[in-house]
């Protein structure tokens, strides 16, 4: 059955990728190596908020709708057209079988207007509902709680258009509401309301659509390597996961800013129940024991890649250089001590959290992460690491800055793990490290990202040149 999904017009690159992983999770059945059907409205393109899906039941829609947080609504089609005289033929031939059962007497609807591109005034609106007049509605008008939502949609002719491109001609939809998305859910996460935040802490509609593409729920154990401040965990228990984190830093997972601030508080502000575990680990040398493995159903994290923080991993700058021996703690000052750490490189980092997932999901488990890209560098083309384990099933693009940009990665554990795959993945490591480019390897993104433009430009730059202060790119960074 085809449903009209209508996105919120945020995170373009984000809103397939989701709505396909929930729906996997609620039950659609998608052939391997296969996805859902999707198609676009007449006249419109990739970028509009309208899409066509099609999905087995108005449940999967209904669930997709209510969990996802760029899908505005879900919507049964009556009819559409380019003008009203077309929607009205559409909604005509529009089975009335179909029609018929949700306009009876006994029961309450409203109709809603909206557009994109362009407001409507009140007395627009209200002559946009009066044209429906051949639809036979028999229930009563119930604005605040309706058995029966309809909507009426329109796509208005514009050259702007929100920023997307300009349409050939107006869409008019029709449909009653099948699922309409949680708007409480964004408000009551916002960042600027959480307990305990740090500078690298994940913007929560970001974190939700981490978790919705792990497909966290009910049952499922979901872990986070850079635990952090808990923004992605606390998006996974949200959605009912049990969750645990680890981090290098053990004042972050210990200590935070006291007793009622840390990361325990951002679960108790929320209600939310408790990580299993917040560990002080370095993913460099995990301390799991040998034989452990497939415990996680999802891992959920967002790598240290230099930009507002670097990676570390434990051993300090002479021990990693071997200049000094590793030292052993004593056993008085083991409770205060903060072990020493160097620098992390990002793709070490990347490697080391591919060997955990491969060895620590179960099959079928999802890993969903981050990974960097200055376009200055790529040259156009963005090779992304690989691992034998995996199957890469989504990618997203943020764009962050004019040459920099950050990929969400969606990956599917597809072979179990063993000391051949382990082999095989050390090889495929080695090629992605020489044929990379040096900035991953030596992890320094940060001065990439902000640095400044030519100096020739500030005395060929009119502009530039009555302002000597250095000018960045990473405005958004």
């Amino acid at each position: 059955m085809w449903f009209l999904c209508v996105f919120y017009h945020r995170l373009l690159d984000f809103r397939k990728p989701e709505v396909e992983a929930l729906a996997e999770l609620f039950g659609e059945e998608i052939a391997e190596n296969e996805s859902l059907q999707w198609r676009l409205p007449v006249h419109h393109h990739n970028d509009t908020p309208f899409h066509f899906v099609q999905l087995s039941s108005e449940e999967i829609a209904r669930n997709i709708a209510k969990r996802s947080i760029l899908v505005k609504g879900m919507y049964e089609l009556w009819g559409e057209g380019t003008c009203y005289e077309e929607l009205k033929d559409s909604i005509l031939s529009y089975s009335d079988s179909r029609k018929l059962q949700f306009l009876t007497s006994d029961s309450t609807f409203r109709i809603s207007v909206e557009t994109f591109g362009k407001g409507l005034t009140f007395d627009e609106q209200k002559d946009r509902i009066q044209s429906l007049t051949y639809i036979p509605f028999e229930g009563r008008v119930n604005l605040k709680n309706p058995d029966h939502n309809f909507f009426l949609m329109e796509m208005i002719e514009s050259e702007e258009n929100n920023g997307l491109q300009p349409i050939l001609q107006r869409r008019i939809f029709f449909g009653r509401e099948v699922g309409f998305a949680d708007r409480k859910l964004l408000p009551t996460f916002q960042l600027k309301s959480r307990t305990y935040l740090g500078p690298t802490a994940m913007d929560a509609e970001m974190a939700f659509l981490m978790a919705n593409q792990a497909k966290a729920t009910s049952g499922k154990l979901v872990y986070d390597p850079f635990v952090g401040t808990g923004s992605i965990l606390v998006s996974a228990a949200q959605f009912g996961a049990m969750t645990m984190g680890a981090d290098i830093d053990i004042r972050v997972v210990r200590d935070g800013r006291g007793p009622d601030c840390n990361v325990w508080s951002n679960f108790k502000q929320y209600g939310l129940p408790m990580p299993v575990a917040l560990l002080r680990m370095d993913n460099n040398l995990p301390p799991w024991r040998s034989g452990l493995k497939e415990i996680f159903d999802a891992i959920i994290c967002d790598p240290p890649y230099g930009v507002r923080a670097g990676g570390r991993k434990s051993g300090g700058r002479k021990i990693l250089r071997g200049t000094v021996d590793p030292y052993t703690v004593p056993d008085d000052k083991r409770t205060d001590h903060i072990p020493s750490t160097g620098a992390y490189s990002l793709v070490e980092c990347v490697h080391d959290l591919l060997h955990l997932a491969a060895r620590m999901l179960v099959m079928k488990g999802r890993l969903v992460f981050f990974f960097p890209v200055l376009r200055d560098e790529t040259g156009g083309e963005v090779k992304f690491p690989e691992h034998p384990c995996f199957k890469l099933v989504a990618v997203s693009e943020q764009i962050l800055s004019s040459r920099y940009s950050r990929f969400l990665l969606t990956m599917v554990k597809v072979e179990p793990y063993s000391e051949e795959i382990k082999e095989a993945a050390r090889l495929m490591h080695l090629e992605f490290r020489e044929n990379h480019l040096k900035w991953l390897e030596d992890g320094n993104i940060h001065s990439s990202v902000f640095k400044p433009i030519d100096s020739s430009q500030i005395h060929t730059d009119p502009k530039a040149f009555k302002d000597p202060k250095p000018k960045y790119r990473g405005k958004y960074v």
